[in-house]
């Protein structure tokens, strides 16, 4: 079974790559397709594993501001070519989920937190940025809420990791269901 492993981007080792390492350790063969790598910033387990970037990685200093090319991300996503896995995992909390997999494969989704700066928390978000982002967001904040309902039933099985940010309905949070 060819097995692929979906993560936004890979920039350092926090919890949501330490999930994205757990996988690695149970499928060593697996590949991995992310936005943006640095390869420095995560451990060797990661670096043993062959990693694909989207076209994300190629654009100007993605290292450092990948998070301004998260309009971009749905396209570069879909682009992946992964015909070839019978089982694709992504790891979510940022765009990751919508890829698109192929006929006759197995996507299952392990979420840790839906994109919380495009649903619940957007405005805190919005309030934080400059004058530039704070104009920009609301078009591009209701296009990404758009794709991430479109992409959530690319899904076939889903994994929430906290329960109580992500239960349906929780005070009314248009994102618990999300993942």
């Amino acid at each position: 079974m060819k097995v692929a492993i979906i993560h936004y981007w890979l920039v350092n080792m926090r919890g949501g790559e330490k999930v994205v390492e757990t996988f690695c350790n149970i499928f060593p063969e697996a590949d991995i397709f992310t936005h943006v790598y640095v390869s420095d910033a995560v451990s060797n387990i990661i670096r043993k594993h062959k990693v694909t970037t989207s076209f994300i990685g190629s654009l100007p200093a993605a290292h450092r501001l990948y998070k301004r090319y998260l309009p971009l991300m749905p396209l570069a996503l879909e682009q992946l070519d992964l015909r070839s896995y019978d089982l694709i995992i992504s790891s979510e909390s940022g765009p990751a989920k919508g890829i698109i997999p192929p006929p006759g494969s197995l996507h299952i989704c392990y979420c840790h937190s839906p994109m919380r700066y495009i649903w619940n928390m957007f405005h805190d978000y919005r309030e934080r940025s400059g004058l530039l982002t704070r104009t920009l967001m609301p078009p591009l904040a209701h296009y990404m809420r758009m794709w991430d309902a479109v992409c959530s039933d690319r899904v076939e099985n889903r994994r929430r990791e906290n329960q109580k940010i992500l239960s349906p309905g929780s005070r009314g949070d248009p994102a618990a269901g999300r993942c």
